[in-house]
């Protein structure tokens, strides 16, 4: 029986991301995905800002290539493509107030098709130890008190193996088998729509995003459907109509899409359902759902499904390998259903209170404040027994911008200067503890704990180590010339200290023991 600390189950999306968290962070792991490759009809297209901040922590900041700075991500409602442009439309209908001006990242965000995606996650994640078995089914899995048991097959050559795991991980998608056979209930709008969608080549078509419309709402007599490009060439066509049609009835209805006789060749089709689904819980025992297992959520112009089960991976990846490498008690794991069910459930209700997805649900829901979408990527607040803190008057979300350092939202950007060259607050956060403060005692604290607890953290000594406008710092950080922030590896602030305390290294060693869930404090 092959043994493994963590075995993900699914190597698409989110469980390539997963795999490559977990091995960045030197957890072996083993990835099992059903199919040898990518998917023909790739789904994903639009990667946020904070996933961007994840993949460029892990080294593929140069590999996957962002939008340019500036870019606003536009739509249009069109008789045609190439017919008559009716108006155009928000991208986030009803988000609320203009951004605010201030700098929150460094990043973009990316349009990239998700099969273009996939590969260059999969290189990264083999290059740094994770093993991947392509083609390769599960056929069952038990869980006991010290790990979980697997079966699984090469679809191949039919060969069943046996895997021992301390955790799984299931990235297993909308219709996740593990999920069913734990028994975990579903709950939200529910089954909505089937939309039915075409992938098809058509480079003629591609002049005419040189308008700087990337998604187009199709009206016309009998007529009503949904039309992106992945920016290669290839266009997708989605409709809801529910009507059966084969290729050859495509062909028409492509072609009354497009307006004019543009040349096109049908790749595939592919058919889903437009459904609105949460897990009653995203764990039992040693089992973790990542993704569409966990929550299912359609494509929406802020990216809500994608990515965040790309940031689920990123959350439970750093409790793994604390868990695993035996600094931190098992309990740590249990606020990964804490704080990332919350978030699955705020962004399922975002979505169906947006106009586009609003006007399919079959009763009214609960009214909504439409947050937009760096509120969304970049200002999520998240509540466990891993914050210490968070006030409960704060909201879901806000952007960057309204908040000022408080425990349980990511980390605030902020550009520094070393002698060295400049860097940022993300260089200095996202892999272990990180705590910054500007009093001396804080930072020799910082080193006595982690000397004596054995946990990692690195103590940002600000005005000394790094050059930075002070006072911006203790305004997006909350705290005074005597305060602390500490930051945890996932890039969330855990705990501050305003405006000091008597007894740093006490104060610093019971968070980072509270925090962590320390087995030896």
């Amino acid at each position: 029986m092959q043994y493994t600390p963590v075995l993900v189950v699914g190597g698409s999306l989110v469980g390539l991301s997963a795999s490559l968290f977990l091995s960045w962070r030197g957890v072996p792991n083993i990835v099992i995905e059903k199919h040898e490759g990518s998917a023909l009809h790739p789904r994903a297209m639009g990667f946020t800002e904070r996933t961007m901040e994840y993949f460029a922590a892990v080294g593929l900041g140069e590999r996957i290539p962002q939008v340019v700075p500036g870019t606003r991500l536009r739509r249009a409602t069109v008789e045609s493509l190439t017919g008559d442009w009716i108006r155009e439309t928000e991208w986030t209908p009803g988000s609320g107030a203009p951004i605010p001006n201030d700098r929150v990242t460094p990043h973009t965000g990316a349009a990239v098709p998700q099969d273009t995606l996939e590969p260059i996650l999969r290189a990264r994640a083999i290059e740094l130890g994770s093993q991947l078995a392509q083609g390769t089914e599960l056929i069952s899995f038990e869980q006991d008190a010290d790990g979980v048991s697997v079966l699984v097959r090469n679809r191949g050559n039919g060969e069943v193996r046996a895997i021992r795991a301390a955790y799984l991980v299931a990235a297993d998608g909308a219709a996740s088998g593990i999920r069913e056979g734990l028994g975990i209930a579903r709950e939200g709008v529910g089954y909505l729509r089937t939309v039915d969608s075409v992938l098809f080549r058509c480079p003629g078509a591609d002049r005419f995003l040189e308008h700087g419309i990337q998604q187009f709402e199709i009206e016309q007599a009998g007529v009503r459907a949904f039309l992106t490009s992945y920016g290669d060439g290839r266009w997708v066509l989605m409709r809801t109509d529910e009507q059966d049609l084969d290729e050859r009835q495509l062909v028409p209805f492509i072609r009354a899409c497009l307006g004019d006789d543009l040349g096109f060749e049908i790749i595939t089709t592919g058919r889903w359902e437009m459904a609105g689904r949460i897990a009653a819980k995203y764990s039992d025992g040693r089992v973790f759902l990542a993704g569409d297992a966990a929550h299912q959520l359609p494509p929406t112009r802020g990216g809500f499904g994608a990515n965040t089960g790309i940031d689920d991976a990123w959350n439970l990846a750093w409790k793994l390998a604390m868990v695993v490498d035996g600094a931190s008690l098992p309990t740590l794991l249990e606020t990964y259903d804490a704080e990332r069910r919350p978030i699955g459930w705020l962004r399922h209700q975002q979505t169906f209170a947006r106009p586009d997805y609003a006007k399919w649900l079959k009763g009214p829901m609960a009214p909504q404040t439409l947050l937009g979408d760096i509120a969304m990527e970049l200002g999520q607040l998240h509540r466990s027994a891993a914050v210490i803190g968070a006030a409960d008057d704060l909201p879901p979300a806000a952007h960057p911008s309204e908040w000022g350092g408080q425990p349980g939202v990511r980390a605030p950007y902020l550009e520094m200067t070393t002698p060295a060259g400049s860097l940022s607050t993300l260089d200095l956060v996202g892999r272990q503890f990180t705590l910054f403060a500007e009093g001396s005692r804080w930072i020799e604290a910082a080193a006595r704990v982690s000397a004596s607890s054995g946990v990692p953290l690195v103590a940002v000594h600000l005005g000394k180590d790094v050059h930075v406008n002070r006072e911006e710092v203790r305004r997006k950080f909350g705290i005074t010339s005597a305060g602390a922030s500490l930051v945890r590896p996932d890039g969330i602030v855990g705990w501050r200290s305003g405006s000091g305390e008597p007894d740093a290294e006490a104060a610093l060693g019971a968070a980072l023991r509270d925090i962590a869930f320390l087995r030896h404090a």
